[in-house]
């Protein structure tokens, strides 16, 4: 059995400790609710199905806190509506996913296409979509625009993975293009909506904006490296899942980059489904030669990158916060 790395306990982020939080928190879910609540009981079932199975809510937390950064106090109506907004386009894209990756358990509970199926699984996916694009009207044209531009985006991320997949010579610059569109754009928007929503100057804006996007980026990678490092058990799934489903992240193609025999006998294996041997080797190839340090070492990067937008931002509780967060995250797997 596979030796993984110990890993430091999963902390709170220093963004669910702020003063409001916990109050702003239950109006998104009670907002949640709302929103995907119809006339048709079992619709409703259906959208509401990984909105009851809960969640951190990350991207309405950063709308809420995007809007706070010049006052700290509770958000408004207008950010919890622009962070739903968000979270709706994220659960949706969650109902997507798991068709395409013929997933049976998300959150611990049954996905809703392992429950009630493909079809009705897309079109929920879809309606949940609307539903996120409907309140982003609400709030203007602006923010309407935003959030169809995201959703192309998060397309455009997920296909860029898809054309790569079981691509033993997979450009990183693929690998970052593809998180920035199917992870840190949401991160982004849901940061850059709060702004817009509190009337912040541009300069305000787009640092928020900038902040979502290191964020984003850092998640993910962090995301990528825990399914290399972390136990079956941590993870609740088979760890090393990306590279058996063909998909090769930041930490695999650190390893087949440097050369040298771990490097050709890794190459050797992937391009192809694995057998639970194979999966095996390749986590020790990929675990001991290198290719976690150099993700995390690129990941340092995104962290500098949040924490200087935050040097742009009005100092405040929230904004010592913000600054936290992603160095956090991060220290999560380093």
């Amino acid at each position: 059995m596979l030796c993984a790395p110990s890993l430091k306990p999963m902390t709170a982020s220093p963004l669910l400790g702020l003063p409001s939080m916990d109050n702003d928190r239950q109006r998104v879910e009670k907002a949640l609710l709302g929103a995907v609540t119809t006339s048709d009981a079992y619709m409703t079932q259906i959208a509401s199905h990984l909105i009851s199975a809960g969640g951190k809510r990350l991207r309405p937390v950063f709308t809420i806190i995007a809007s706070q950064v010049h006052n700290d106090l509770p958000a408004s109506e207008e950010a919890i509506a622009g962070g739903i907004s968000c979270e709706l386009v994220h659960l949706g894209s969650l109902y997507h996913d798991d068709v395409m990756d013929e997933s049976t358990q998300r959150r611990g509970v049954d996905t809703v296409n392992a429950k009630w199926g493909n079809l009705q699984a897309i079109l929920a996916g879809d309606f949940l979509l609307a539903k996120a694009s409907e309140i982003a009207a609400s709030l203007g044209t602006e923010v309407a625009a935003l959030l169809a531009r995201t959703i192309g985006r998060l397309c455009e991320g997920q296909i860029e993975e898809l054309r790569h997949t079981y691509d033993v010579n997979r450009p990183v610059d693929s690998y970052l293009d593809s998180i920035d569109g199917k992870t840190a754009s949401l991160y982004s928007t849901s940061a850059r909506i709060g702004g817009l929503v509190a009337g912040h100057d541009r300069t305000v804006v787009d640092a928020l904006t900038t902040y979502g996007t290191a964020y984003g980026m850092v998640f993910q990678m962090v995301d990528d490296v825990l399914d290399l490092t972390a136990t079956d058990e941590q993870l609740g799934k088979p760890a090393g899942n990306d590279m058996k489903e063909g998909v090769y992240t930041l930490p695999v193609l650190h390893t087949l980059a440097q050369g040298g025999s771990a490097a050709d006998q890794l190459a050797s294996i992937l391009g192809k489904p694995l057998s639970v041997e194979e999966r095996d080797t390749v986590l020790t190839i990929v675990r001991n030669n290198g290719g976690i340090e150099n993700a995390i070492e690129r990941a340092r990067g995104f962290v500098a990158d949040a924490e200087r937008a935050c040097d742009a931002l009005p100092q405040s509780v929230t904004t010592t916060a913000m600054r936290a967060a992603t160095a956090a995250l991060l220290a999560t797997v380093s």
